[in-house]
Formats: structure tokens, sequence, C-alpha cells
């Protein structure tokens, strides 16, 4: 927990990851490129004392991750975000095993989401239903700009992919984590594109669509989505470090999001390990939005605490500590759209 000038903050990291990119699992150069993209966000967007050498950031582990987020970071609670990537590296790249025993032996501490790719057909839906009883998953992460043997993306409105949202609605699995950000070499643009998100959120009103990155460079489009869609949130992933490099353009996405979206419905996270939690939660909580901005609504400390963990806990049904709660309104009754099921 983080405690400054008198207030305590319950703090979820809504999106940390523990990959593995080592050269004996990169897969091709493809393996390469990723992580150097990755590396250079890291290096360009943190405070020169929180870069890591090149080597450390290509693999980190768990005894580290728990040190990071929990022992130095402030966090109370993390979810685990993995992407695949089974094209660039031989394992994967975000590490399904280790991250997965993390959560069995921190269950209060950390929930494991998984993937799914709607390409794999009904061999995908029979291990969708497998990995939803083996990680009892409240969530998964999609990566639609994925490479798929030819395929280079899909769309969440792709048949295929409906098929696959139903059986996360029989399976009561809620919380539906879409990378719609910046491009990731070698990936494509197009593919994280973030209209699709209209069409699935109307069709599937009793799933959470947490759009990861708030669409960056997309804000705009996503900002127009998730005002009319109440099942629509926006995760701050890589939005955040731009609170150290880039404080005025980082007080435009915040406000825009405060803006249209609403403090209710914007989530925390540090991107673990392209960042780590600690500078960015002590800068967020300092951060004001600048007063010459005045077409913004104000960022509150209870919009800070909503953020920083209240609205991540509420999706995901975590204890919040007693005194900690702020007002936040209920979620729209579950509803099930005509045809999303037929």
């Amino acid at each position: 927990m983080y405690s400054k000038d008198g207030q305590d903050y319950f703090i979820v990291d809504s999106h940390v990851a523990l990959w593995d990119a080592r050269e004996a699992n990169q897969r091709n150069i493809h393996g390469k490129q990723f992580i150097d993209c990755f590396y250079d966000y890291h290096r360009n967007l943190s405070p020169e004392s929180e870069v890591w050498s090149y080597e450390e950031y290509l693999y980190q582990g768990g005894q580290r991750l728990m040190k990071d987020l929990f022992t130095d970071g402030y966090v109370d609670h993390a979810i685990f975000q993995p992407a695949n990537l089974g094209e660039f590296y031989h394992n994967g790249f975000g590490q399904t095993q280790e991250a997965f025993e993390l959560t069995q032996a921190n269950p209060k501490k950390l929930t494991y989401n998984h993937h799914f790719d709607p390409r794999n057909g009904e061999q995908g839906l029979i291990q969708l239903r497998e990995d939803a009883a083996r990680f009892n998953l409240r969530g998964v992460k999609l990566y639609t700009a994925e490479w798929h043997g030819e395929s280079r993306g899909w769309k969440l409105d792709d048949p295929w992919a409906y098929r696959y949202f139903e059986a996360c609605r029989e399976l009561g699995i809620k919380n539906i984590h879409v990378h719609k950000g910046p491009t990731i070499r070698p990936l494509d643009r197009d593919a994280f594109d973030v209209a699709d998100i209209d069409k699935v959120a109307t069709d599937f009103t009793d799933l959470n669509f947490i759009v990861e990155h708030c669409g960056l460079p997309r804000l705009e489009d996503f900002c127009w989505i998730a005002t009319q869609e109440p099942n629509v949130y926006a995760g701050l992933a890589v939005a955040m470090p731009f609170i150290h490099s880039r404080p005025r353009y980082f007080a435009q996405i915040m406000g825009e999001l405060l803006y249209w979206v609403g403090e209710d419905k914007i989530m925390f996270s540090s991107d673990y390990a392209i960042w780590t939690p600690k500078w960015l939660i002590e800068k967020f909580v300092d951060f004001d939005i600048p007063a010459d901005m005045t077409e913004y609504p104000a960022l509150t400390t209870d919009a800070k605490k909503k953020i920083l963990g209240l609205n991540a806990a509420r999706l995901y049904d975590l204890e919040v500590p007693a005194g900690l709660e702020v007002q936040v309104p209920a979620q729209p009754e579950a509803e099930v759209a005509v045809g999303a099921s037929a």
C-alpha cells in the first residue's frame, strides 16, 4: 500500500508480465526485434535512475518480479496479462507456468489471466475450456496483431472470435483485456486499430472490455467509443511513463480520459517489466493537470484512488481493506444482447 499526505492508496497493477526474451528462446529475428522495441520504450521514457541493462531486461524471473512489485513497488495486487507470440519465441514470450506457479503461491497478491487466438478454431475452443478450469480464469489478454502462420492479425468481430466470446460468457471469463496501443516491431499497426471494440462491446454487454494502452495513438477514436459503451474501460499501460518524459502530454491523455470515459473506468498499470511501478505510483499521486488546461476535469485524490486500484478491484472482486473505499457507481446490470449468442 502507498501512503502520502495522510492518504492511503490500495494499488492494483492491472497489467504485468513475466517474460523470457533471451536468445535461446528467440525463434527468429522477430523475437529480437520485439524485445528491442520494448527496451527502446523502457530506456527512452524512464528516469535515468530506473533504466535497466539490456541483459537483465531480457528475463526478470519471479523473484525479481515479487520484489519490484510488492516489496519495493507498493502494489497490493497484480494481474498477469501474458502475450504468447509463438511465431517469435520457442516457448512463448509470456512464461505461463512460472507466472501461474507464482499466482498459486501468492493468491492474495496475484491473478493470472491467459490468452486465446480464435484462429485456432475448434481446437482452440477446447483449449480455452481447459485453460479456464486449470487457471480459474477471470480474464484473458488478447493480442489482435499476433502472427499466426500466414495471418498477421485478426479482428474482435470475426465470426470465430464471437464463438470464443460466447465461450467466455459461458465460462465466467468476464474481463477481456485487449492490446490496442502503439505498434511493436514487427507487428502491423492496423491490426491494433480500436474500431472493432465498438461492435463487440455492443454485442456482449455482459463482458468488460479493457482496452490496454487506451488506444494510443488513437486516443480520440477510443474515447468516442468508450463514452458510449459502459462496458469499455481504459488501461493506462504505456500511457503512464509519459508522466515523466512528457508531463503535458500525459495531462492531455488523462484529461481526455477523465472528460470522456470518467474516473470510474480508468485502470492503472505499470506494464511491468517495461517499467516498474514504484516511480509511476509516486509521480501519479503527486500529479495534477496543469491549471491552464482548463477544459479538463480535476484529477482529484478520490479519482487517483479509483484509478490506482479500486476500479480494477471492482472488476476482479478483490477485497479492499476497510476504510480505503471511495464511492464508485455500481456497474450497469448485465445484459445479453439480441443475437450475441446466435
